[in-house]
C-alpha cells in the first residue's frame, strides 16, 4: 500500500490549490512536507497558467508546526539553526517574495510554525473556530517561520509580545479584531469563501497584483522617498503591460475586461 502524500497539490480556473496532508498529525511539518511545499511554490513563481495560490490543511486543523518526533532530542543533539535554515526560512522567503497573491484557509488550530505560516501568506480567511497559538513559549523556544518579524508588523509589539510570551490561543475571531487576519468565516462557509476569493484575484490584473504585493511589504523598511520611487517605477512597468491597456480599454468601453497577467 503507498503512503498518502503530504502535500495535495491541483490548479484549477488559474488558482494552485496546495493541501498539506498528515491529518492524523494536525498537518505537522516534516522535511518531506517542507520539500513538496517549496517545489510547488517553485512551481508558482514558473508557471503562468497559476496566478493565485490557495494553502490550507486536511482534517481538522490547519498545521500544528514542527512534527516533534522529528526533532526528538534524546536522540540526540538537535541542531534547529539548520532546521529553521535549510527549511522554514526557503519556504518563508518563497511565499514572500511570489509575485502573486497568496490565500490561506485556515481551517482549525495553527500552533508554532503553523501560525507564523498561515500569517505571513497575503490574505488569511480562517474558520470560526480556528485558533492561533505561538507554542514556543512552552518548549523554550524562539517564534520561526518569521513570526518575530510578522507579528508586531500585523498586530503591534505589546500583543504579539503577549501572544509569544504566554503561548495563549487567539481566536479567529480576536485574530480578525486585531488585524491579524482578513475575514473569519462559519466553519462550513471556509473553503468555499477562500475558493472564491483566490479565483476573483487569479482572474485579476495580476502582474499589478503581485506588485502591489511586493510594493506593500518593502514599504516596512523603506523609507517615504524610496517607496515614492519606488511607485513611480513600478507604475511605469504596470503601464506598458497588456493588462493595463485592457483595463483601461475595458472601462471606456463599458464592459468586463479579461486579464491575461502580463
Amino acid at each position: 500500500m503507498s503512503t498518502p502524500a503530504e502535500l495535495l497539490e491541483s490548479v484549477e480556473n488559474g488558482v494552485m490549490t496546495l493541501t498539506l496532508n498528515r491529518p492524523d498529525r494536525l498537518n505537522a511539518l516534516t522535511e518531506t512536507l517542507h520539500h513538496a511545499l517549496q517545489a510547488s511554490f517553485k512551481r508558482a513563481y514558473d508557471d503562468t497558467q497559476i496566478r493565485a495560490v490557495l494553502l490550507t490543511g486536511a482534517g481538522r486543523g490547519f498545521c500544528a508546526g514542527q512534527d516533534l518526533g522529528q526533532r526528538d532530542p534524546r536522540a540526540g543533539e538537535i541542531n534547529l539553526g539548520e532546521t529553521i535554515g535549510n527549511f522554514y526560512n526557503p519556504l518563508m522567503r518563497l511565499i514572500r517574495g511570489l509575485p502573486k497573491p497568496v490565500v490561506c484557509a485556515v481551517n482549525g488550530v495553527a500552533a508554532g510554525a503553523g501560525a507564523n505560516l498561515a500569517l505571513g501568506c497575503d490574505m488569511v480567511i480562517a474558520a470560526r473556530s480556528a485558533k492561533f497559538i505561538q507554542a514556543f513559549a512552552k518548549l523554550g523556544l524562539v517564534p520561526d517561520c518569521g513570526g518575530t518579524w510578522i507579528l508586531p508588523r500585523l498586530i503591534g509589539e505589546a500583543r504579539a509580545k503577549a501572544l509569544a510570551l504566554t503561548a495563549e490561543p487567539l481566536s479567529a475571531e480576536q485574530a480578525e479584531n486585531w488585524g491579524a487576519i482578513y475575514q473569519v468565516v462559519d466553519d462550513d462557509a471556509l473553503m468555499q469563501t477562500a475558493i472564491e476569493l483566490a479565483e476573483r484575484l487569479a482572474k485579476g490584473p495580476t502582474m499589478g497584483l503581485g506588485k502591489t504585493k511586493l510594493a506593500l511589504q518593502q514599504s516596512t523598511y523603506n523609507t517615504f522617498d524610496a517607496q515614492l520611487d519606488l511607485e513611480r517605477d513600478w507604475q511605469q512597468s504596470c503601464g506598458r503591460s497588456n493588462d493595463y491597456a485592457e483595463g483601461v480599454t475595458a472601462f471606456l468601453e463599458k464592459r468586463t475586461p479579461t486579464y491575461q497577467g502580463n
